[in-house]
């Protein structure tokens, strides 16, 4: 039962926590491929980050500005710098997944461990029912069905734990998964059109 509360606890929680990141990505994009510079684009999503491709760009962001405050911008290495920010942006990349993977894998523990939990269940409930016979030495159903039902029940809590966190686990994993790609991406791209302006200067 505390196994179901805690796992229905985490889905709820990532389902929201989804669809904000959703939401809030289609407005980053939004803004994002509006057109404006680099410059207003920072000045704009550095003053709330709350989602990781504005932190991702941000950090990016951060670094070029350290690279042109040290007057370096005419003799700097491009691939010096492509290197320091990838590895900013990776950094928060990490950061980020690890926080909107948090606790997930108890959902994938408990849809494999649940079911057996509940078999162990069983098995105590019909050593019970094994035990009343031996003790009344009756085979009637009043003295059996104790027992039975204290396994039947210990079976269906473990599919009530087990069912509901394997599906929800496996489609807030493809979730994650797909906003993750879509993240690696908008780096991929990002990185790119810097540079490619970069170059041009």
């Amino acid at each position: 039962i505390l196994a179901s509360i805690w796992s229905w606890k985490i889905i709820i929680e990532k389902i929201i926590k989804i669809r904000k990141l959703k939401q809030i990505e289609n407005e980053f994009d939004e803004i994002f491929w509006s057109g404006s510079s680099f410059d207003d684009l920072y000045e704009a999503f550095n003053i709330n980050q709350n989602d990781p491709k504005s932190k991702i760009f941000c950090a990016a962001i951060n670094e070029w500005k350290k690279t042109d405050n040290l007057s370096l911008k005419k003799n700097m290495n491009l691939d010096s710098l492509k290197d320091r920010m990838n590895r900013s942006m990776q950094v928060i990349f990490n950061k980020e997944s690890e926080n909107i993977e948090k606790n997930l894998t108890f959902l994938a523990t408990a849809g494999s461990t649940a079911p057996f939990i509940g078999l162990f269940g069983t098995v105590w409930g019909i050593m019970n029912s094994f035990q009343s016979i031996a003790i009344a030495q009756n085979t009637n159903l009043s003295v059996v069905a104790p027992g039975i039902a204290e396994a039947l029940f210990a079976t269906a809590l473990g599919l009530f734990v087990a069912i509901p966190a394997v599906v929800a686990y496996n489609k807030i994993s493809s979730d994650i998964s797909k906003y993750f790609l879509s993240v690696e991406s908008f780096i991929d791209e990002f990185t790119t059109i810097f540079f490619r302006q970069l170059e041009k200067k």
